[in-house]
């Protein structure tokens, strides 16, 4: 059986302090990722396109190193690689992404490549971390996607590939996609042991996210889950939490479909802007017990240019070195709210808080009610 070849995506990441610790874990997960994905016997060898100059040495053996030029653009860079090295099946997987898959979600995953023809498999048709397609020629037929979110709708929608989306899980939905999401990966543990090295060494305050853990299975607590909350998460949080979940799901799809700068719109960014951020914590206090909030939803609507570095200095909530005045203001208030606040990406309402689901039944271990 002709098995995949493994493509993995890694860098355009660094500049700030907060940015280069980042980096650094995305380097190390990415490394457990592909000793995992070749152990596991569902592909026939790997290639990792990267920027990083140091990352080369400490590959395993059989991976071959592509090193990036010049400026970046995802879909041509895949097409190249795919050209390059004569790809016929592949699976790509950003850096980040599948980081809690087991070697026996790569077996059955590449199996089923190794058998199928004019077909594309991803975690999420609207906006996917990772996809594994056959024939690699297909990306060569259309317009390139600029971003990987859209490859799967992309091979899919003009070069007429079967798509299946897998299950959606804490497994397949889990993305290392801003800060918060490794510090919900040191809560939750069954990481590979490089980047559990590496977060057993890094100073992440998971305070707020622990006191998260005894809510959501107490059937009497009340937590907001706000941003681009997918059903399949509602229809998780619904069956296996014992908490009562007030949802806020706006703008969908938003990155994937460029609706960032100007375009979004969200309900929770219009009360912000006309009670100020102190007012806006202070009321959320009083509805429920912990929030978890996408933040990238609310800064899309404001049209707030934030820089990335600001933008994972909130999600850690070091509020006193954020640059952007509002933002500083914003994270200051969230830290500072009675009630534990949540703050990242799309990751966080998707993969990590079915992640945290799982650790807080792990220690609470009755039935949700």
């Amino acid at each position: 059986m002709p098995l995949p070849q493994l493509v993995m995506f890694l860098g355009g990441m660094g500049g700030s302090p907060v940015e280069d610790a980042f980096a650094q874990a995305l380097a190390e997960d990415t490394l457990d990722t592909m000793e995992r994905v070749l152990e596991s016997g569902g592909v026939d060898g790997a290639i990792l396109a990267t920027d990083d100059p140091q990352i080369g040495a400490r590959c395993p053996g059989e991976v071959r190193v592509d090193r990036d030029g010049g400026s970046f653009h995802f879909g041509k860079r895949l097409a190249e690689v795919i050209q390059q090295h004569e790809l016929e099946r592949l699976i790509y997987l950003g850096a980040g992404s599948a980081t809690l898959m087991g070697s026996d979600d790569f077996f059955s995953l590449g199996h089923y490549l190794g058998m199928a023809w004019n077909m594309v498999v991803t975690n999420n048709r609207y906006s996917a971390d990772f996809a594994g397609f056959v024939p690699g020629r297909a990306l060569l037929q259309v317009q390139p996607p600029t971003k990987d979110n859209l490859l799967p709708r992309v091979l899919h929608d003009e070069a007429d590939l079967s798509l299946q989306e897998l299950p959606r899980s804490m497994a397949t939905q889990f993305n290392i996609d801003t800060p918060s999401d490794l510090t919900i990966l040191k809560l939750v543990g069954c990481a590979g042991p490089r980047i559990t090295a590496w977060l057993d060494a890094a100073e992440l305050d998971s305070s707020r996210y622990q006191a998260c853990l005894d809510l959501l299975t107490d059937a009497n607590a009340h937590v907001l889950v706000a941003g681009r909350v997918g059903s399949q998460a509602w229809q998780y949080l619904e069956k296996e939490t014992a908490c009562r979940v007030r949802l806020f799901s706006e703008e969908r799809g938003m990155r994937a479909e460029g609706r960032e700068q100007g375009k979004a719109r969200s309900l929770l960014a219009y009360h912000l802007q006309e009670v100020g951020c102190e007012r806006f914590f202070s009321e959320l206090a009083e509805m429920v017990d912990a929030a978890v909030i996408d933040t990238r939803v609310i800064f899309a609507h404001l049209s707030r240019n934030l820089s990335r570095s600001d933008r994972f200095l909130s999600d850690v909530g070091r509020y006193t070195d954020i640059e952007d005045p509002f933002l500083r203001e914003f994270t200051e208030a969230a830290m500072r709210a009675s009630i534990p606040v949540l703050l990242g990406g799309h990751s966080l309402v998707a993969g990590g808080l079915m992640a945290l689901t799982e650790r807080a039944w792990k220690d609470a271990p009755e039935a949700p009610a």
